[in-house]
């Protein structure tokens, strides 16, 4: 078997859960409204996991009417998330509270994990 070569592609970082997100890796598409209240964002590098997640954690916004993810080919490693919001707020406050969101959510489970760990729950469920 010949020995894998070295790529800008399989070399590039590992961005997990948006927590030290570069500037490239969320990009706004065309087609935003002038207001801002109807934004679809492009996330490079993403797939279900964080878009079904993130679109949950947006979703419990009150000023959000809508948010929804697609995947656009999956021989891209891309995800599309569309959100419309009321007037009050705008569609990138809105990314940016479901992103806090999301990540707070993300470290409380962590948290339980750990604490369920050190108590021995787990080794009881065999």
């Amino acid at each position: 078997m010949a020995a894998m070569e070295v790529t800008e592609e399989n070399t590039r970082p590992n961005y997990i859960a948006l927590l030290d997100t570069p500037e490239e890796k969320i990009t706004i598409l065309p087609g935003a409204s002038a207001d801002l209240t109807s934004v679809t964002f492009c996330i490079k590098e993403e797939d279900h996991t964080l878009g079904n997640s993130l679109r949950w954690a947006i979703m419990q916004n009150p000023q959000v009417d809508f948010c929804g993810y697609s995947i656009p080919h999956p021989s891209e490693a891309k995800t599309n998330v569309r959100i419309q919001t009321t007037e009050r707020t705008n569609a990138v406050e809105a990314m940016a509270k479901g992103m806090d969101d999301l990540k707070v959510v993300c470290l409380m489970m962590k948290d339980k994990l750990a604490q369920r760990l050190d108590e021995g729950d787990f080794a009881r469920m065999n």
